[in-house]
């Protein structure tokens, strides 16, 4: 605790910031507000504002609007006079379309921001979508190409086959030549039974 010695405050070794100041308001933090506005969830009046939207933007509500004012006009023109709320000027009529026109324009802008961020997060996917379908579709032709120039070097069947005709052909010239220079084709000599028959 801190002492008072001759009008001043004295400290005693060891105290903080925060014994020393704990009964008064720091001046080095700011203060904190009390919230006095109520609160609501922005993404549940969001909600509600897109509903109002889609319902002030409907054929429904255009006719239930007429009806009412025709009914409001007729009452106002043929009720009994201590009955009628509106006289002929209608300027109550005039003043409850003013304040739905003036929460409508609001209520619409509002739905249109929320449908612009969605139409935003949506395009920001198909985007991404788009660049993971085109790194794909490089990928493949490359793969593709890669696969055509191997199989380029792959000796195929048709290649064999015509080569091994070729070298039919050349050992057969080559025999053929050999016999019209007057040299006889020994055939190999075949070993088995009769090798031992001979012995």
């Amino acid at each position: 605790m801190a002492e008072r010695e001759g009008g001043r405050e004295r400290t005693p070794a060891g105290a903080t910031a925060s014994t020393r100041t704990r009964g008064r308001t720091r001046l080095d933090q700011p203060s904190q507000r009390r919230r006095r506005l109520p609160e609501w969830d922005p993404e549940a009046f969001g909600r509600l504002s897109e509903r109002i939207a889609r319902f002030l933007g409907t054929g429904r509500f255009i006719v239930w609007m007429t009806v009412a004012i025709i009914v409001w006009v007729v009452w106002n023109i043929t009720a009994p006079e201590h009955l009628r709320f509106d006289q002929y000027p209608f300027i109550f009529l005039t003043l409850m379309l003013s304040l739905q026109a003036s929460y409508a324009a609001p209520l619409i802008l509002l739905a249109q921001n929320r449908q612009d961020d969605r139409d935003r997060v949506n395009l920001e996917q198909d985007r991404k979508q788009d660049e993971r379908s085109i790194a794909d579709t490089e990928y493949l032709t490359r793969e593709i190409a890669a696969l055509r120039i191997g199989l380029g070097e792959v000796a195929t069947r048709d290649w064999i086959r015509s080569e091994l005709q070729d070298m039919v052909k050349e050992l057969e010239e080559h025999s053929d030549g050999r016999r019209r220079d007057g040299q006889r084709v020994v055939p190999a000599e075949r070993s088995g039974p009769r090798d031992a028959e001979d012995r």
